[in-house]
């Protein structure tokens, strides 16, 4: 059972990421505008490796490195391919997708699939409540996806198979996360998922050609950008784990919709066609029922 003053811990780091992790759809959206993905990569990761190098120095957590077991390394090479996959899903969907707020509403198939996966992975109960806010959520970003057409291949808009794939990658990375972050530290963790994403942006500019030279603009972007995503949400997603079940968490996270949508209006002027706009706020509900059903919630009001 979860003491109430780490239930405090993880629901706060929860809402610190989900803040931080907002600004990323913003600010990634902004300097993708301007530069390949290859060249955002390179220095998005490597302001977010500097970052976790020296924080990770700073509390002390490079030491646990000499003292990794072999299963640990194993751990740790499994969640940089996982994080590769991950990632590139991510800023791929957010560079196609040109309405941040809706690829941000299309991410909440991340929290169904990690409920389901904490169910079979983790053992991890899910009631029909559960099973009907999942369904919610999976019905809104149906509504969110649909173009209208009835052709296969003009069903959904473009980037919502990139949006699958991400949320499937994400949710196995997390799940690995979750059964070992209490053995290996959110400081080691961060910094090892910035490393390899560094090392693979690197040889992706070298694949496609790009140079290293940016806009000052985008740089600035990128600059904030990494430090509120790949820092700062990830390290604070990472302490939530260490407080709260991987789906409590996701119940916070599952808001970022909202956040994304006021600043992607404030920057860009966009603004969701109105079904996807409802259809985001269906997955909201959809994610807060199922979530909140597993926290036992409604369970306690039936007994009164």
């Amino acid at each position: 059972m979860v003491k109430r003053s780490d239930a405090f811990k993880g629901y706060f780091f929860a809402i610190l990421a989900t803040i931080a992790f907002s600004n990323v759809y913003i600010f990634s959206k902004a300097a993708l505008n301007e530069v390949h993905l290859a060249q955002f990569g390179v220095y998005w990761f490597f302001i977010s490796t500097v970052l976790s190098l020296g924080y990770a120095f700073w509390n002390n957590k490079l030491k646990q490195l000499y003292s990794l077991t072999k299963r640990q390394v194993h751990i740790l090479i499994t969640l940089g391919f996982l994080e590769i996959f991950t990632t590139t899903t991510f800023f791929l969907s957010i560079n196609i997708i040109p309405d941040p707020a809706v690829t941000s509403f299309l991410g909440n198939l991340f929290p169904v699939m990690l409920a389901v996966g904490g169910v079979v992975v983790l053992g991890e109960k899910f009631g029909p409540v559960e099973t009907g806010g999942a369904v919610l959520a999976l019905v809104g970003a149906f509504v969110i996806s649909y173009t209208g057409e009835t052709s296969l291949e003009k069903l959904f808009i473009p980037g919502t198979g990139i949006v699958v794939l991400n949320a499937f990658f994400a949710t196995t990375a997390s799940l690995v996360v979750k059964t070992n972050v209490r053995k290996l530290s959110p400081e080691l963790l961060g910094l090892n998922r910035s490393v390899w994403l560094l090392v693979f942006s690197f040889i992706m500019i070298f694949v496609y050609g790009k140079s290293f030279v940016i806009p000052v603009s985008a740089l600035k972007n990128i600059a904030v950008g990494a430090a509120l995503g790949p820092f700062l949400a990830v390290l604070t997603v990472y302490y939530s784990f260490s407080y709260i079940n991987a789906s409590r968490s996701s119940v916070v996270q599952s808001l970022k919709g909202i956040f994304v949508l006021l600043g992607a209006y404030l920057v860009f002027g966009s603004f969701p066609l109105p079904h996807q706009f409802v259809g985001g706020l269906i997955t909201v509900a959809g994610v807060l029922v199922m979530t909140l059903g597993q926290a036992g919630v409604f369970n306690l009001r039936r007994g009164k």
